[in-house]
C-alpha cells in the first residue's frame, strides 16, 4: 500500500461506480433539477479518477470544463489519461485538500462519497463553498451507509439474521464518534448546507436498484455479482475471531461482536453468483446555492 491507499484502489473504484446511478437519472438531475442551461465551471473534491466529470460532462452544455483535486498521484494519472483522449477542457490539480486553498472561481463545487472519508467535514463543505462564485452551486453525492443496508432483499434469507441493522446503527454511530468520520453523512449535508447560508437546499436520492437476475444474461449476471463483492457487500471474515476483536474496539460488546461476525459470515456464506438479489446504494445528492 501507498502513503495514500486509494492509489492502490483504482481497480475497486472503476468496477463499483456504477452501481449508483443510471445515466437517465444523472440527466435529470442536470436539465430537470439543477436547470443548467449554460457552460459552467466545475471543480470535484477528491476526484479520484474523474468519474463525476466523464459522467456530467457530456450531460452539460458545450464550454463547460471540470478541474480534479487530488492527492493520489496515480489515481490522477489515470484521470489525465482518460481526459486526454476526450475533448472536454480540463485540469487536475495534485494535493491535500484539507490544506490545498482554492480560488473562488468554479461554478459548481462536486464531492462523490468523499466527505464520509473526512474527518472535519463541515470545514472541507465551508472550502467548497468559498471556490464557488456567487449564485453558483454545491452538490455532494455521499451515502446513507445504515440506509443502504436496509435496502436488501436476499431471496431465502430471514434478514435480520444476515444484516442486523440494530447493531450496524450502534457501530456506525460509534465508529463516527471515534473517528470523525461519518458514513451517513449524506443525511447531514442538507442541514449542514443551510447552517454555511446556501440557499435553495434540496436533496435526491440515487435512482439505481440493482437487481441480481437468474434469469439476465450470464455476462450481465457475473459483472453485477462481483461488482458487489468488490463493493463490500457479502465479504467474508478472512478470520471470526480477529473480527470480533476489531469489532469490540468499534465500540460493541463481546455478544453484539460475536452476533454481528457471524452475521457478516453467514451471508458471505449465502451469497452467490446463484442467489436472487435486489439492492439500493442509497447515495444521497444533496445541493445548494451559494449567495453572499
Amino acid at each position: 500500500m501507498t502513503a495514500y491507499e486509494w492509489d492502490e484502489r483504482i481497480a475497486y473504484l472503476r468496477n463499483t461506480r456504477w452501481l449508483f446511478y443510471n445515466d437517465d437519472y444523472l440527466e435529470f438531475l442536470v436539465r430537470g433539477v439543477w436547470k443548467i442551461d449554460k457552460p459552467v465551471k466545475l471543480v470535484d473534491y477528491g476526484c479520484g479518477y474523474g468519474y463525476l466529470g466523464l459522467k456530467l460532462l457530456p450531460l452539460l452544455p458545450e464550454g463547460s470544463s471540470y478541474t480534479g483535486i487530488d492527492k493520489g498521484v496515480r489515481l490522477l494519472g489515470e484521470a489525465r489519461e482518460l481526459f486526454s483522449r476526450l475533448t472536454y477542457p480540463s485540469a487536475f490539480i495534485e494535493g491535500d485538500i484539507e490544506t490545498i486553498e482554492i480560488a473562488r472561481e468554479y461554478d459548481i463545487a462536486l464531492s462523490h462519497a468523499f466527505l464520509l472519508h473526512m474527518t472535519e467535514p463541515e470545514r472541507i463543505l465551508r472550502k467548497m463553498r468559498n471556490s464557488v462564485v456567487n449564485g453558483g452551486r454545491v452538490i455532494c453525492f455521499e451515502p446513507h451507509w445504515i440506509g443502504c443496508m436496509a435496502n436488501f432483499a436476499l431471496e431465502g434469507a430471514a434478514q435480520s439474521s444476515i444484516i442486523p441493522l440494530g447493531v450496524l446503527q450502534k457501530l456506525y454511530e460509534t465508529d463516527a464518534a471515534r473517528t470523525s468520520k461519518d458514513g451517513n453523512i449524506g443525511m447531514r449535508l442538507p442541514i449542514l448546507m443551510s447552517q454555511l447560508g446556501m440557499k435553495q437546499v434540496g436533496c435526491r436520492m440515487s435512482d439505481r436498484v440493482n437487481f441480481l437476475d437468474q434469469h439476465m444474461d450470464p455476462e450481465g449476471k457475473e459483472a453485477l455479482y462481483f461488482a458487489l463483492r468488490e463493493g463490500g457487500f457479502a465479504q467474508e471474515p478472512a478470520d471470526l475471531v480477529e473480527m470480533v476483536a476489531r469489532l469490540r474496539q468499534r465500540g460493541l460488546d463481546e455478544e453484539e461482536a460475536a452476533e454481528q461476525a457471524e452475521a457478516e459470515r453467514r451471508l458471505a456464506e449465502i451469497f452467490t453468483s446463484s442467489s436472487w438479489l435486489t439492492g439500493a446504494d442509497n447515495m444521497m445528492i444533496s445541493f445548494g446555492i451559494v449567495e453572499d
